[in-house]
């Protein structure tokens, strides 16, 4: 089988070394609760607030703007929920686009079991949302406009602070779903101009079970897990110490790195882009038009007629998503944002996800491409040359 090559980052990433270590401390010498009023608590307590700092640091925003979450669905369903709950005197609205993940499509379609109304945005063939749709979608008694940042997909980078321009201008809260571009690309919640921002730990090498939400100071949002007083009185739940210092240090890390990343990411993403259309016959790249700012370590794929799944299936050892997401489980189903670009179901059913990570060498990209064009050859006749 020869050596494992993980290409799935965009599912999730590997723990750092560095992160693991500083997780250490909350297990041994500050494993007090920071609701405690003893010294062993007055400990946790001070390393949670320092992580809180170097957390907001990442995405730009005050320490007293950040809440620690289990993740980015926790995140998500917080923002969505409960800025749909505060705000449900004002209307029952809210706005969000079909390549969303599931963990806003689905809060919203939970709401409108609740007497709330969403409206879908489209996107053109390079999955973007044009602002002048969210624009028009708005109307009164709309509470919420949610568009992520960065497709877990396709990479595509949305117009966020176009959308933001808009939304501010209705005085319509507007939420961003970052979990996959935090870590990635720049993230300043100051100029996108947004309410509410998620962030995922896990999507740049903290553990899973850690998160954020940027809540602007102001916002009105409700809760959505109840019980004591536990950040500042809006999540209730003792807090996770360890996963705390994991995210404190994987921002901080993500911001040493940043520029470095986005170079690095991007000359892989080209050097096996171009392997493969040198092998092979018919490669699609999703999205086609090059015109469109993407996430620079994802690649999205179709090659012929070939089966995603079954082509991901006969690349031994090598970790990617067929069909264009980990979430998506075992179900062949198509994409659902793949079809809302305008893909045929049979073509979306080719399409393979490639997602690049720090630890990547050129060496693994050339072999990942080499394993490409073995098992293409295998399944169907496009080869160029072998």
């Amino acid at each position: 089988m020869g050596r494992m090559i993980y290409a799935d980052y965009n599912a999730t990433t590997p723990v750092d070394p560095s992160v693991r270590d500083a997780m250490r401390p909350a297990f041994e010498e500050m494993f007090g609760n920071p609701s405690s009023s003893h010294w062993l608590g007055v400990k946790a307590k001070m390393a949670v607030a320092q992580a809180r700092s170097r957390a907001a640091a990442l995405l730009g925003c005050a320490p007293i703007e950040f809440y620690f979450t289990s993740g980015g669905s926790e995140s998500n369903n917080w923002a969505i929920k409960g800025a749909a709950w505060a705000l449900r005197g004002r209307g029952n609205h809210l706005v969000t686009s079909a390549v969303e993940h599931a963990a806003v499509l689905n809060p919203c379609r939970f709401l409108e079991s609740f007497g709330f109304e969403t409206t879908i945005v489209p996107v053109d063939g390079r999955g973007r949302v044009d602002p002048d749709d969210v624009a028009r979608a708005i109307r009164p008694g709309t509470v919420l406009v949610s568009i992520m940042h960065a497709n877990n997909e396709v990479g595509t980078i949305q117009p966020v602070g176009e959308i933001a321009r808009f939304c501010r201008e209705r005085e319509v809260l507007f939420h961003v779903d970052a979990a996959q571009s935090v870590g990635k690309i720049p993230v300043n919640v100051a100029e996108i101009g947004c309410d509410l921002l998620t962030a995922a730990g896990h999507k740049f090498h903290a553990p899973k079970g850690i998160g954020g939400l940027f809540i602007r100071e102001g916002v009105a949002i409700g809760s959505l897990v109840h019980g004591a007083g536990h950040e500042r009185g809006r999540r209730a739940g003792t807090e996770n110490v360890a996963g705390a210092l994991a995210l404190a240090r994987a921002a901080d890390l993500a911001g040493e790195r940043l520029a470095a990343y986005g170079a690095r990411m991007a000359a892989l993403r080209r050097r096996f882009v171009d392997a493969l259309s040198a092998s092979v016959r018919e490669v699609v790249i999703y999205p086609a038009d090059s015109g469109v700012d993407v996430l620079p370590n994802t690649v999205n794929l179709r090659i012929g007629r070939i089966d995603g799944a079954l082509l991901a299936g006969r690349m031994e050892g090598v970790a990617v998503s067929a069909g264009g997401a980990a979430c998506h489980g075992s179900a062949r189903t198509p994409s659902h944002v793949l079809t809302a670009m305008g893909v045929p179901v049979e073509q979306a059913l080719g399409a393979v996800r490639f997602s690049f990570g720090w630890e990547n060498t050129e060496d693994e990209i050339d072999d990942l491409a080499a394993r490409i064009v073995r098992a293409a050859s295998s399944i169907d006749s496009l080869l160029v040359s072998v």
